[in-house]
């Protein structure tokens, strides 16, 4: 059930009024008026943005195969659980994210185990003025054409963990800071040079481009999105409804623990692509200069031995 479907059946039973009983610490249901939320949570964030009066922001996911879980329903959550019942009368002002997901056809995508049907094809996708771009691996031109055109009108497109690669590729964010997930750090600095690669950041944002660091971190870039439409107390209130206790989402330096790499030893070796600890009595190996190097997968064995130096 759709979390709009479950506060529709909500209000015709009567619960939604038990819940905005409830005296929370934020406006997760009993929210000020935007104007007013926006006022109070001006100061949290250097570059709000300004919501639509009514109605939705509509908040496109980019999925294909391969694409990680959390990566999508972390921010997808995050979006649908906003709620300002004071923004108007009607439920597309209460809940102010209309959320779809896009794809480059409707049939099922895998994604660790689960399919979903896409909503969206890149033909027919409503115009967002949120893409998110989660980890995948079903990267296509199709698809890296249709970022390219939305984010030219959108307030943010955001990359979560790895999806940052997705978004390099389509050349937007050259020449901007951006991150990823920590194993991702120097993979992403040799394959896209011209991008300067934030290490130990939770979330990098450079105009109407956003990356966030690995998997939960979309959950905080979320909030973050959140607070520069409405303010904090609203993103209070929404990580409060959600029992998410993480305060990464106020500040994008959170993820300083990732600042310093992991170093391989004999005991545990790393993979020198990608920094998994791997099993050097079952891994695939290569010997360069003297020296034994273990790697996590085939793909990485082979990227080290193309040039060993890039990846020392």
């Amino acid at each position: 059930m759709k979390r709009r479907e479950f506060v529709e059946g909500s209000v015709a039973l009567g619960l939604l009024g038990t819940f905005s009983s409830i005296s929370y610490p934020a406006a997760a249901f009993s929210g000020s008026s935007p104007q007013k939320t926006k006022a109070a949570g001006s100061t949290a964030v250097s570059n709000p943005l300004t919501p639509p009066a009514h109605g939705q922001i509509p908040v496109a996911f980019v999925v294909s195969r391969g694409t990680v879980m959390i990566d999508l329903a972390g921010p997808w959550e995050v979006f649908n659980s906003v709620m300002i019942m004071s923004r108007g009368p009607s439920m597309d002002d209460q809940m102010p994210f209309q959320t779809y997901t896009v794809a480059e056809s409707t049939q099922p995508v895998a994604m660790g185990g689960i399919k979903i049907i896409p909503d969206y094809t890149f033909a027919n996708a409503p115009t967002p003025k949120i893409v998110v771009i989660p980890a995948q691996a079903g990267q296509t031109e199709a698809m890296l054409n249709w970022i390219r055109k939305a984010t030219k009108t959108t307030d943010v497109t955001m990359s979560v963990c790895t999806g940052a690669f997705v978004l390099a590729s389509t050349g937007l964010l050259a020449g901007k800071p951006a991150t990823t997930h920590h194993n991702s750090y120097k993979s992403m600095a040799i394959q896209f040079p011209d991008i300067s690669v934030q290490r130990g950041a939770r979330f990098v944002e450079s105009g109407n481009m956003a990356t966030s660091g690995g998997l939960t971190s979309g959950i905080d870039l979320a909030l973050h999105v959140v607070e520069r439409y409405f303010g904090r107390k609203v993103a209070e209130g929404t990580a409060y409804l959600l029992e998410y206790q993480g305060r990464g989402w106020t500040d994008p330096a959170s993820n300083a623990t990732y600042l310093q790499a992991a170093v391989s030893t004999s005991e545990h070796p790393l993979c020198p692509v990608c920094g998994m600890e791997v099993d050097p009595e079952t891994a695939l190996n290569s010997k360069y200069k003297g020296r034994t190097y273990y790697f996590c997968s085939e793909d990485h064995k082979k990227q080290f031995d193309a040039a060993p130096e890039k990846w020392l």
